[in-house]
């Protein structure tokens, strides 16, 4: 069974243009920015669920397309996604820490906290949500064992388990959220639900784009195909997310 690209219709590196990194940005664009904007600004749910999506369709085709390139095409440079990577991380981690900084000044520097108007946020979900993310990591890292040992079949298995825990945490995301926007708890409540909403929100859209990535494996692997540097980088995000929901729940949901 082939499981490698470098053993399966793979070609020559040539240049060429690629529609996949425009499609990935215009899909996050959105999502996030122009899905948001028409929910919590102008209360529109018709501009809402449309921007969300054609976001969804068109972020989830430009990663499949990006990873069908990866699978059937030999790169310019090999080991390119190794170094990648990790400054890729870099780079989100600053973000986060950026937030986290931007909330920690803000707790800080309130006597009260939360401020008034803030509803009573029950710490049993984020507890059940953290289980979850981190059953998410074991079973991806599972299949990475399996994948690791020729287990084809047993990889797919195991990461469409990981599938399926993911988008349980993204579906009590949204829970959550749909349960304090009904008590009048919106990003423009107070300074608590700017940054409750930001940070939940930005760490929300990782785990949608995790998905994402998570799908764009699965299907070719469906049909045999896959590669093991995919595989580990989508892995290696993936654990990334579920760290930073360790800072997530315990800044915001406990402190």
């Amino acid at each position: 069974m082939t499981t490698h690209a470098d053993t399966a219709h793979v070609h020559e590196h040539h240049w060429e243009w690629s529609w996949a990194p425009l499609f990935t940005v215009a899909g996050i664009f959105f999502v996030l920015p122009m899905a948001f904007a028409s929910f919590f600004v102008y209360d529109n749910m018709t501009f809402t669920a449309v921007f969300a999506g054609v976001g969804t369709v068109v972020l989830l085709a430009g990663i499949a397309k990006w990873v069908d390139e990866g699978l059937t095409q030999v790169p310019l440079l090999a080991g390119v996604a190794s170094i990648g990577l990790p400054i890729f991380i870099v780079s989100e981690v600053f973000i986060f820490l950026g937030l986290f900084a931007s909330y920690w000044l803000m707790r800080l520097g309130f006597e009260v906290w939360p401020p008034e108007g803030t509803p009573h946020i029950d710490k049993l979900l984020p507890t059940i949500m953290t289980v979850i993310l981190v059953s998410s990591s074991i079973t991806c890292h599972t299949a990475e064992e399996k994948l690791e040992h020729g287990n084809l079949s047993g990889f797919n298995s195991w990461w469409m388990i990981s599938i399926v825990l993911g988008a349980i945490f993204l579906g009590c995301t949204v829970y959550e959220w749909n349960h304090l926007i009904h008590l009048d708890f919106i990003p423009s409540t107070n300074a608590y639900s700017t940054a409750f909403f930001t940070i939940t929100g930005f760490h929300a859209s990782h785990v949608l784009v995790g998905l994402g990535a998570f799908i764009a494996v699965l299907l070719p692997a469906l049909g045999g195909r896959t590669n093991k540097t995919f595989v580990t980088c989508v892995s290696i995000y993936w654990h990334f997310v579920d760290i930073v929901w360790f800072f997530v729940a315990s800044q915001i949901y406990f402190w």
